[in-house]
């Protein structure tokens, strides 16, 4: 059995969690037809919850954390990989009920994974789920025959992961983007990769999101959810679509039935985890292809796998814009 170097969360009887460097061996790790040596992670929202006391994603400890792996197959006992492919795993349970990709090495199911032929396996986790989950976002609306022709269409939440690849791929197949952002800081990098303008936060302090507001945008892309959600659903054009993918402000949705029976409008829920691998496949290599961020390199920074602890404080925050990509290969 060779020796796994690892980030283990455990918890103590009094419910912390600590996440701590740990070499295991391979009968850690659980059952699974692939093998892969893991060279990149990602941090996200998720990843952050499963170190957190109450963050009610993990399923149990002691855990390897990491939603997003990225690497090479170093054995296979299915028939679809062979040792040397790139691949790509996220979803299911990876992270949260089985060990993830903070480690070197990780062992999952062929339904699982997904091999690379157009990325490296550092490109694929610069994209990683929220990369993803904005594609499936961008998908969506192109699915509910949303156009360029239609109007603007509003990101929020943009300077987030999900959101700000999101403004890429949105600007990149010709819409006119409105980024709304907190980080008013952050409206060069969001001009930078495609935004026509930039915005405050929505609702503005002290604006009540009515059942039906003046219509502003064909469609919108939502990281955020409560407040923010009720008012691009209430704003929308007739026979607009939202696609929403998170809860970062808030899991509550304070809306009305009047955008739907009045306006026609679509909410359209994003889920990365549970998408079948056949439908995950095939929007992989839509990423491979005409749907590759064109701007990952200006959003993605890269940290070590061992200040993982520090990483997971600051999105806890709100503190991270874009997407953090971890090194994993060589690190330990």
């Amino acid at each position: 059995m060779a020796d796994v170097q690892a980030l283990v969360a455990h918890q103590d009887d009094d419910g912390n969690i600590d996440l701590v460097h740990e070499t295991v061996d391979t009968s850690f790790l659980p059952d699974g037809d692939v093998e892969i040596a893991v060279e990149f992670s990602g941090v996200n929202f998720k990843d952050a919850l499963a170190v957190t006391p109450k963050g009610g994603v993990a399923r149990s400890y002691p855990l390897i954390p990491g939603i997003d792996l990225a690497g090479t197959v170093t054995s296979s006992a299915s028939s679809e990989f062979s040792v040397g492919d790139v691949v790509v795993a996220h979803g299911y349970d990876i992270g949260t009920g089985r060990h993830g990709g903070y480690a070197d090495t990780a062992r999952l199911p062929a339904d699982m994974v997904v091999k690379l032929s157009g990325l490296s396996a550092k490109e694929a986790a610069a994209i990683g789920t929220a990369g993803f989950t904005a594609a499936m976002s961008v998908e969506a609306l192109i699915t509910h025959g949303i156009t360029p022709s239609d109007g603007p269409v509003l990101v929020t939440g943009a300077t987030g992961g999900v959101g700000s690849v999101s403004v890429d791929l949105l600007a990149a197949a010709g819409y006119e983007v409105i980024a709304s952002t907190g980080k008013s800081e952050a409206a060069d990098l969001l001009r930078s990769l495609g935004a026509t303008e930039v915005i405050g936060r929505l609702p503005e302090e002290g604006e009540k999101v009515r059942a039906l507001g003046k219509s502003r945008w064909a469609a919108a892309v939502d990281c955020v959810g409560g407040p923010t959600l009720a008012y691009a659903l209430s704003t929308l054009n007739y026979g607009g679509v939202v696609a929403a993918s998170g809860l970062a402000g808030s899991a509550d949705l304070p809306t009305t039935v009047h955008p739907f029976i009045l306006r026609g409008v679509t909410l359209a829920g994003i889920d990365s985890v549970q998408l079948p691998i056949v439908n995950r496949r095939a929007l992989w290599a839509k990423l491979e292809g005409e749907l590759k961020p064109r701007h990952l390199d200006d959003v993605t920074t890269d940290v070590s796998v061992t200040d993982l602890p520090t990483s997971i404080k600051t999105i806890l925050s709100g503190g991270v814009t874009g997407r953090t990509r971890v090194i994993v290969a060589g690190e330990w």
